[in-house]
């Protein structure tokens, strides 16, 4: 079995805190895995509420290198992280007067808090859950545009964006962060490492915000390949989410919730 808890996405629920970020607490039989810590020790404070202790997690993991995702972090310190080397590329918005949105740690910081890996590789955590690692961007309608530059002034696309696959007896359940890769590429590229056609559901950041092409197309792909649920939250918005409901008859993602597979 696995269990979800969001412990924190933009939507509060259960009378939780919540702010614009992202942080799941995942966990099997045999493995506790924190994927993100959102903008600050919200999260912490929500696991606190709800009775769950993070000081046993078995890994981190930093789904990119964004604020609103890795800031959290300078709350937790000794334990496992694993993540994209790219994380700490200085990144800013394009429009929003070059807001920076890139993590207030370095490298260096989070080598000393934390038993720190960086890959590009997919990697195994156990046999039943995966590392994406970097994603290949396949198809011609995901990940085309970019809302951000980096310190050179250059288009950054955010090569980091990965996400977690845990296999059960029903087939895949894939975790995003942000899905700037696309979160159909990051379906594709975790069937693939996991050699399972079969998606039971996806749930996490699409980073879809209007119900334009790439939502149309995501949704078709989503029926094609005959995911059972969908899960959109954190930086999907209402015109997307709304499709996504309208097709698969999903509830609105809100901190606190619990999903088990």
């Amino acid at each position: 079995m696995i269990k979800i808890t969001v412990l924190n996405d933009n939507t509060p629920g259960r009378r939780l805190l919540a702010e614009h970020g992202l942080s799941f607490l995942i966990e099997t039989d045999d493995l506790k895995l924190l994927l993100d810590a959102g903008a600050s020790d919200v999260f912490l404070r929500n696991a606190n509420a709800l009775n769950i202790n993070l000081s046993d997690v078995d890994l981190v993991v930093l789904s990119h290198g964004h604020w609103d995702h890795g800031n959290g972090l300078k709350f937790l310190n000794g334990l496992k992280l694993m993540t994209h080397p790219a994380v700490f590329t200085k990144r800013y918005h394009l429009s929003r007067e070059r807001d920076y949105v890139g993590l207030d740690q370095g490298q260096e910081e989070l080598k000393r808090n934390f038993d720190l890996r960086l890959t590009k590789e997919p990697t195994f955590i156990n046999d039943d859950v995966v590392f994406l690692g970097e994603i290949p961007r396949l198809n011609d309608f995901e990940a085309q545009t970019t809302a951000f530059v980096d310190d050179k002034g250059e288009l950054d696309f955010v090569p980091d964006d990965t996400g977690i696959a845990v296999r059960t007896e029903k087939g895949l359940v894939v975790i995003s962060g942000c899905a700037h890769a696309g979160i159909c590429n990051t379906v594709a590229h975790a069937s693939g490492i996991m050699n399972e056609e079969r998606i039971l559901a996806v749930m996490g950041g699409f980073h879809l915000k209007k119900n334009d092409r790439v939502t149309k197309k995501t949704i078709q792909y989503f029926k094609e390949i005959g995911v059972k649920y969908v899960y959109p939250s954190h930086c999907t918005d209402l015109p997307a989410l709304s499709q996504f409901h309208l097709n698969f008859g999903m509830n609105r993602i809100k901190t606190g919730d619990v999903l088990k597979f």
